[in-house]
């Protein structure tokens, strides 16, 4: 495995895609949306950070953050919200030797990508990707339709039009 590297600029905005480690025929961040929105909420009131775009999917999220100015540790927000999340669910999950002998559950996948955005274009990429994802994985037929996404919001903010949609062949490297 390469030597990877995060990058933690303070204060910076961040692209992430977290995902669950069973990806095929499963459903657990909109089955449990509640508890996904209450870890984070309860995390973000201890850990302060702005949410500027999150989509929600069955097995996987994309979102961006941006932290407090001198802050760079999303890692601990992240770790925060993996566990929280998945402390609020019964133990019925398979889990690996490897996880057992470590305390994990099986839930989250380990790792997660993250992008640091560096300028106003990259910034909106990322967004319409968060935004357009529903629809390039086929859950919807229109942005609109996916209940569990910031688009909303955009729409409401006059940012997007209801019956906005981009390029689904849209591509912003990694996580998925």
């Amino acid at each position: 495995m390469p030597d990877y590297r995060r990058a933690f600029i303070p204060g910076g905005t961040y692209f992430f895609t977290v995902n669950l480690l069973q990806r095929h025929d499963n459903d657990l961040l909109i089955s449990e949306i509640q508890l996904l929105r209450d870890t984070v909420r309860k995390i973000r009131q201890r850990y302060p950070f702005q949410i500027n775009a999150w989509v929600v999917l069955p097995e996987h999220l994309h979102c961006i953050w941006t932290l407090p100015p001198g802050d760079s540790d999303y890692s601990l927000r992240w770790r925060l919200i993996k566990s929280g999340f998945s402390r609020g669910l019964p133990k019925t999950e398979r889990r690996s030797k490897v996880r057992v002998a470590a305390g994990e559950r099986g839930i989250w996948q380990r790792h997660y990508w993250e992008h640091v955005i560096r300028d106003d274009l990259d910034y909106q990429r990322h967004v319409d990707y968060i935004h357009v994802n529903p629809l390039k994985h086929g859950h919807v037929k229109k942005v609109i339709d996916w209940p569990y996404s910031t688009f909303h919001q955009y729409v409401a903010q006059g940012i997007y039009s209801a019956d906005w949609c981009c390029d689904v062949g849209i591509s912003v490297g990694g996580g998925e």
